[in-house]
């Protein structure tokens, strides 16, 4: 049986008498239209059903001598269906009250009737079923082994195309709407709708085509921002709204490229190649080098909601409830996918497991993790950094886990123009304070050769003080500002050149360069030294494989 074959999964269902059905969803609509359809299909169901549904505020609804009968109680709507002797599906809505929660015990003499009824429910001359209707999935342990849940997906790619093609040929006749789409932006509109309900889809395009009257490929942040409200209430995951564009990356080509040539995958023109989704990649290296710049970066590229998950949000106090929040937090990824879900430092978040100070929670959530990453099918593309790739255990850098491994190291000259290129370009806005400073190729080099050894950060903190060198003295900035403050700054390949060489022996054998061979043409295979700044040595070696992409 596929898994999506969900209408001839709970006709079958029906058909093997299984009493009672669970289905946990916010789309009581869409839910009761499935089952109005199946229960009304000869080929799926041979014995044509009525099928009824109760409310706690009305009782059961239908037929005239349906309505007279007293069925608000939730007792006496038992009893109902119990003595009820025609072919029926019973749907039950928000019945989830009676079965309890954490501050309240669940219904027992409810529970005890429906004990009652289960096996005259099997055994009825005529077959009946019973639906529990409900948002949220709730069971007591005494109707386990009774009830039987089946998972109600949100609208599949085919049914918000529906849904869309619909609104647009309503809006087209009207004339009142501007429709701007092609077949690939109608795909890419639709692909950012999945996760929502088809409530929330539609209401989603309703609201792109009255902003501005028209509906076009732009109305994807539009999308994406409906997303957002499911983000918000889950507590647990971030959502990261990034105006960063590759453009504003400096340098790390080979990685770009990697990039650029997996956007567009989760879309159907991909599997004509059979090819699946990305799973994703780590990235190390040296701190400050780009790595959480570039992971904002992919949301802008791809056109895909950010998530970020801090794993300090998913440990909590009460026992068993981190395991729940990482469940919660993946199953919140995978509704709104495709997404990008973004762990920044993802060995510190997983420091814990050689210890057992927590009872194995942390060894539990980790373990959950890895697992669905191996398995999972949605398209989530996974992008975590780290800065001490020694501490993650060898687990999660195995193959199968991330695509690739990349390694960000020291910028090389080429890199660091491009990053002085951008920060210069960002700030040096108005004549005033640019003055006679022109941006020249000759100017960048003397500047990136000023910077040997400098990561991406200290180079932005070298124009910033360059900067306030000469907002204090009330005048525009000069070279001698930005060379002034370059050899103030002690980078962290003179603080930090023992766990910078650490990660990049490690690196040399189990990454691939961030930077393309080309860009690393300029440093030689033998660890050669030079001064900087206030005659400070580093090593100009580089880590990571050469393979370009």
């Amino acid at each position: 049986m596929k898994k999506t074959d969900k209408k001839r999964l709970i006709a079958n269902l029906f058909k093997a008498r299984f009493p009672f059905l669970y289905l946990s969803t916010w789309e009581e609509d869409r839910a009761l239209s499935l089952i109005h359809s199946i229960a009304s299909d000869r080929e799926l169901i041979k014995t044509q059903r009525k099928v009824i549904t109760w409310k706690v505020t009305k009782g059961f609804s239908g037929e005239e001598e349906i309505q007279k009968a007293d069925t608000k109680s939730a007792l006496k709507a038992l009893e109902y269906i119990e003595n009820y002797s025609e072919p029926a599906i019973f749907v039950l809505q928000d019945f989830h009250i009676y079965f309890g929660d954490e501050g309240r015990l669940p219904d027992y003499q409810i529970i005890r009737k429906l004990r009652d009824i289960c096996s005259s429910l099997k055994q009825s001359p005529n077959p009946k079923n019973v639906v529990f209707l409900s948002p949220v999935l709730r069971l007591p342990l005494d109707l386990e082994k009774d009830i039987t849940i089946v998972d109600f997906d949100l609208p599949t790619f085919k049914e918000i195309k529906q849904s869309l093609d619909e609104m647009i040929e309503v809006n087209k006749t009207s004339g009142r709407i501007e429709i701007n789409l092609n077949d690939d932006e109608k795909e890419k509109l639709v692909k950012a709708a999945l996760g929502l309900t088809l409530s929330e889809a539609e209401n989603a395009f309703a609201r792109a085509m009255v902003e501005d009257g028209k509906l076009s490929i732009d109305d994807v942040d539009v999308i994406l921002e409906e997303k957002e409200q499911i983000i918000k209430k889950t507590g647990i995951l971030e959502f990261v709204n990034s105006s960063l564009d590759m453009k504003d990356v400096g340098g790390l080509e080979n990685l770009k490229r990697w990039l650029r040539k997996r956007n567009k995958s989760w879309m159907e023109s991909a599997q004509i190649y059979g090819l699946p989704s990305p799973k994703g990649v780590l990235i190390t290296g040296v701190p400050g080098c780009g790595k959480s710049l570039i992971s904002k970066s992919i949301s802008e590229m791809w056109q895909l909601p950010l998530l970020r998950l801090d794993i300090g949000k998913i440990f909590s106090g009460i026992v068993g409830s981190s395991e729940e929040n990482m469940r919660k937090a993946i199953k919140t990824a995978e509704a709104i996918a495709p997404s990008i879900l973004w762990i920044d430092e993802i060995e510190k978040g997983f420091s814990g497991l050689s210890s057992s100070g927590d009872s194995g929670t942390t060894s539990r959530i980790f373990g959950h993790f890895l697992t669905w990453m191996q398995e999972k099918e949605k398209p989530v593309f996974v992008i975590a950094t780290a800065n001490n790739i020694a501490s993650l255990p060898p687990e999660m850098l195995r193959k199968g886990r991330f695509d690739e491994i990349f390694f960000v190291d020291l910028p090389t000259h080429r890199e660091r123009v491009e990053i002085f290129r951008l920060h210069l370009k960002k700030r040096l806005k108005e004549p005033t304070v640019s003055g006679n400073f022109e941006i020249t190729e000759e100017t960048l080099n003397q500047l990136a050769e000023l910077t040997e050894g400098f990561v991406g950060a200290e180079i932005e903190q070298v124009v910033i003080n360059g900067l306030f060198e000469a907002f204090y003295d009330e005048r525009s900035v000069v070279f001698a500002d930005f060379e002034k403050t370059s050899k103030q700054i002690v980078p962290l390949s003179v603080t930090q050149a023992e766990q910078i060489k650490r990660i990049r022996d490690w690196a040399n054998v189990r990454a691939v360069a961030a930077t393309p061979q080309e860009d690393r043409a300029e440093y030689q295979e033998n660890d050669e030294s030079v001064t900087i700044g206030d005659n400070h040595d580093i090593k100009k070696s580089r880590g990571g494989r050469t393979i370009d992409f």
